[in-house]
């Protein structure tokens, strides 16, 4: 029970990783269009989501099991949110609006 513990931990935190570098991917592109177009992206507010998902994976990284967890499950679930709403924006504002 001790290693699949610990061994939940070090994925939970190492899949953090990705999902950050993946976020600013999409933060630099949410940035650029704002420079480049004049509209306005709210680029710094993919940030949000990035320490809301952080805060989340050493949450349930702490915890003594792998789901279930109210605080972290709330903490991920306002980062998803957050997320789907900024990412629609940006796809209107370059894509549909375009």
């Amino acid at each position: 029970r001790i290693m699949s513990l610990s061994l939940n931990q070090f994925l939970v935190l190492y899949m953090w990783f990705p999902l950050a570098a993946l976020l600013m991917l999409i933060f630099l592109i949410a940035r650029f269009f704002e420079k480049f177009s004049g509209e306005q992206t709210y680029f710094r507010l993919f940030l949000l989501p990035v320490i809301l998902f952080g805060i989340g994976a050493v949450r349930y990284a702490g915890t003594e099991q792998i789901g279930g967890d109210i605080f972290g499950d709330t903490v991920m679930g306002i980062a998803g949110i957050t997320l789907l709403f900024l990412c629609t924006r940006l796809y209107w504002l370059m894509i549909v609006r375009r």
